[in-house]
């Protein structure tokens, strides 16, 4: 009787994944052909085998009605997040990944026309899978919609997700500011308007935020010290590392040095978060004294590494608008010289200060320290192609 009632259980097992979602096994590559073969869309759900919210979803896409609708209209697969072969799939296609699983569904030429983030029921899986293939439903539509004037706090939550799953910032940012200016500063701390900090805001100007940090001790007696200050913190630095944050002047630099401040981050911490952002904004602005006292700064309190003199002595000497900061960069590298490197990182170094000493007009020194750099790559068999060209250009 056991071995008829295990045979009963495996049949009902192998019945009820046969009526689900037919997954294809195939490299995601093989499904968008067969999909331009059969001109089908193509469903993916983007997963973890360790995702235990994933793990709830299985009965659901094996459920016969879902997989009724989904194999009549869709090409399906999986992929799971931690491959390889997912990331560079998301990567190729621009995509972000919020949170698990995510529902993502393409036309066959792989241009994402809709995504969601949802509930686990039957009927709202196919309501997505629906929405999927309807002009005006699907993700897709957003944008025209937005720019039509749109403006449900509804439609504002989907179409700022959809902002972050297609790493669109602008989009996201105008949703979240609209959202905002729609909800009284009353409601601004309530558990809806805290999940959309958590989730989608990426602006630190967004008027939510601004609340937020002017209440702290009210986010932290509802929401907890240490998860108020990394919401918080992700969005200072979601801002300040943004494409829009690469533009920001120093002024807006140094606010979001004194936000992180304010929330809790150490002085010196929230220092060395903002620096290059800093002195990328100063030379912008072809104030490369400033940039140069910062760095300098930075240098005199922190005990640097071989790789961090490197590191800084190349940016200089890369992107520094003028020459103002040659005999600075100089006096870096001396500074890891004298820390007695490697003899591969001693000729990288005396590379740096052949360039700083050219650029600061001092041609005698400058050919001295490209020669010590030459002679250090070959003993060391590096490649001495840009010492050949270097000292070319000194003579």
């Amino acid at each position: 009787m056991k071995k008829i009632f295990l045979l009963l259980l495996v049949a009902n097992i192998t019945l009820a994944q046969k009526a689900g979602i037919q997954f294809l096994t195939t490299p995601v590559g093989s499904v968008f052909q067969e999909a331009r073969r059969s001109g089908k869309p193509v469903f993916i759900e983007i997963y973890s085998p360790t995702c235990h919210t994933c793990q709830g979803f299985i009965p659901t896409l094996a459920d016969a009605r879902v997989g009724k609708f989904y194999n009549a209209k869709y090409l399906s697969t999986k992929l799971d997040i931690a491959l390889p072969a997912t990331r560079a799939f998301l990567d190729s296609r621009r995509l972000f990944v919020p949170s698990l699983p995510l529902f993502l569904y393409f036309d066959p030429q792989q241009n994402l026309i809709h995504f969601a983030m949802s509930n686990n029921s039957t009927d709202e899986v196919i309501r997505h899978g629906t929405n999927a293939l309807s002009p005006q439903a699907r993700s897709q539509s957003m944008k025209a919609r937005y720019q039509q004037g749109e403006r449900s706090a509804n439609f504002l939550i989907d179409y700022a997700m959809f902002g972050r799953v297609t790493k669109d910032t602008v989009a996201n940012m105008a949703a979240m500011n609209d959202y905002a200016r729609q909800q009284s500063p009353a409601t601004f701390a309530n558990e809806t308007n805290w999940l959309a900090l958590q989730k989608l805001v990426l602006d630190f100007e967004n008027p939510m935020f601004q609340y937020m940090l002017n209440h702290l001790d009210t986010y932290r007696k509802a929401y907890g010290a240490e998860q108020t200050q990394q919401v918080a913190e992700n969005i200072l630095m979601s801002s300040l590392f943004s494409g829009r944050g690469a533009q920001f002047p120093v002024a807006k630099i140094l606010q979001v040095r004194q936000d992180l401040v304010r929330m809790g981050i150490d002085s010196k911490v929230a220092a060395n978060r903002t620096l290059l952002p800093e002195v990328s904004a100063y030379f912008r602005t072809h104030q490369t004294a400033k940039a140069v006292e910062r760095m300098d700064n930075q240098v005199n309190s922190n005990q640097l590494t071989v790789p961090e003199y490197m590191y800084i002595s190349r940016l200089f000497n890369r992107s520094s608008p003028d020459a103002v900061d040659a005999p600075t960069v100089a006096k870096w590298v001396n500074k890891g010289l004298a820390l007695k490197p490697s003899p591969k990182e001693q000729a990288d170094l005396y590379y740096e200060l052949a360039e700083a000493y050219r650029r600061g007009g001092k041609s005698a020194d400058a050919q001295k320290a490209a020669q010590k750099s030459m002679e250090l790559a070959q003993e060391t068999r590096l490649d001495t192609r840009r010492n050949v060209e270097q000292i070319g250009k000194l003579k």
